[in-house]
């Protein structure tokens, strides 16, 4: 498994392309936008694209949705709870952008404990809500890709509909502080850490 970060979109969103096999089988966790960013790294490395995976429905995190599934075809998965963000500005809170920003539907809709593979790889879906009620952490070998939900030093906002402050705490000890201390951690913004030092330095942790 090779794990690539793009940062696209005003809001520097973190995508990341998941080479999930030899035979260049791949998916894309929150292709927020720029999706010819997206598309020619796909090309570069001859990739195959399977799943595109919402974290989370905000519009910074689905903008490249709509143009990778019609040049690619694949997948779209989100959690049940964020589904009808996927096509509603206003639910996605991509309302006040120029036209907003729609997807298309979800072709599968994801739960706690589900699994995908993906080429040699099978990713395991933890449901981590607090900063939206369908937000979810993707587990691969090592590392966890965690969205909105925990940064490097901070987590999620929860002042957006839909948040909480107490829920979001309790998916965080509950489903990510369980892991290995040196499971690596993809965040939706900004750069990568690990549970450990999430721990021990985190202030919202202590």
């Amino acid at each position: 498994m090779h794990v690539k970060r793009i940062v696209v979109g005003p809001l520097a969103s973190n995508c990341y392309l998941v080479r999930c096999s030899d035979n260049g089988e791949a998916l894309v966790i929150d292709p927020g936008a720029e999706p010819e960013v997206i598309l020619k790294q796909l090309e570069m490395e001859g990739l195959t694209l399977r799943y595109i995976i919402n974290t989370h429905g905000h519009g910074d995190h689905i903008g490249a949705n709509a143009a990778l599934k019609e040049l690619t075809g694949a997948a779209i998965l989100i959690h049940a709870g964020d589904a009808p963000m996927l096509t509603s500005a206003v639910k996605n809170l991509s309302a006040w952008l120029d036209g907003g920003i729609v997807s298309p539907p979800a072709d599968r809709t994801l739960a706690d404990g589900d699994e995908l593979r993906c080429g040699d790889v099978v990713f395991k879906v933890l449901a981590t809500p607090g900063h939206t009620p369908g937000g979810i952490s993707i587990l691969g070998p090592g590392v966890v890709f965690t969205g909105d939900t925990l940064f490097q030093g901070s987590i999620g906002r929860t002042d957006f509909p839909g948040g909480s402050f107490t829920v979001l705490l309790k998916s965080i000890r509950e489903k990510l502080l369980i892991l290995p201390d040196e499971t690596l951690v993809y965040p939706g913004h900004g750069p990568a850490t690990s549970i450990g030092r999430e721990k021990m330095e985190n202030p919202f942790l202590q």
